[in-house]
């Protein structure tokens, strides 16, 4: 599996917003929120992490828009700012805001909060178990997220969503937390900002 991939999907929803949104307005810098976003993200209740979740599961059930959320998981997709930009320019005005809602009130909950408890093995078994679940219930999951063909992995990223989204708020919230965590690895990396 690719936890990392997922996380930059999920990730899709908070820089974008952030130049567009009232964040913005508010005074927030989107790199700096991409450059302390370990920190908001250890900061985050459960429930706005599992908020910035049923947006982007809301989202990945619409078929016009699943399509453009599961361009992130090719291979040769730009998971840098400017390609979660173009992502995000695809998106229905219904899932902008409901993506722009849940980065919002995952930003004020962290700015307002102690860090969360977390464990980072456990995400990582509740993502396992959620692709197992996804692989008994389809034979094509496995080859479909690991393969090349676009509409196949973009099945495959939507039947694993479906498995997290039957769990618990506290596994999905990990889970989450655990796929945000790689994502902004990932982005850290690619701007070459200092972590």
């Amino acid at each position: 599996m690719r936890p990392a991939l997922l996380a930059t999907a999920l990730l899709a929803s908070a820089p974008a917003f952030a130049q567009d949104s009232v964040l913005e307005q508010w005074g927030f810098d989107p790199a700096v929120l991409v450059s302390s976003g370990q920190d908001l993200l250890s900061r985050a209740p459960d429930a706005t992490v599992d908020g910035l979740f049923q947006a982007l599961h809301a989202t990945a059930k619409r078929p016009e828009e699943s399509q453009a959320l599961c361009a992130l998981f090719d291979p040769q997709a730009d998971r840098g700012l400017d390609g979660l930009n173009a992502l995000t320019s695809q998106l229905g005005e219904e899932s902008r805001v409901r993506l722009a809602d849940a980065v919002t009130q995952f930003v004020v909950a962290a700015a307002q909060n102690p860090p969360q408890p977390y464990d980072a093995a456990a995400a990582r078994q509740a993502l396992k178990a959620a692709g197992v679940r996804a692989a008994l219930l389809d034979d094509g999951f496995v080859a479909g997220l690991n393969g090349n063909d676009h509409p196949a992995r973009c099945r495959s990223i939507g039947l694993l969503l479906d498995a997290l989204q039957a769990q618990p708020v506290g596994e999905r919230a990990a889970v989450t937390r655990l796929m945000l965590a790689e994502g902004l690895d990932r982005l850290v990396l690619a701007s070459g900002a200092p972590r």
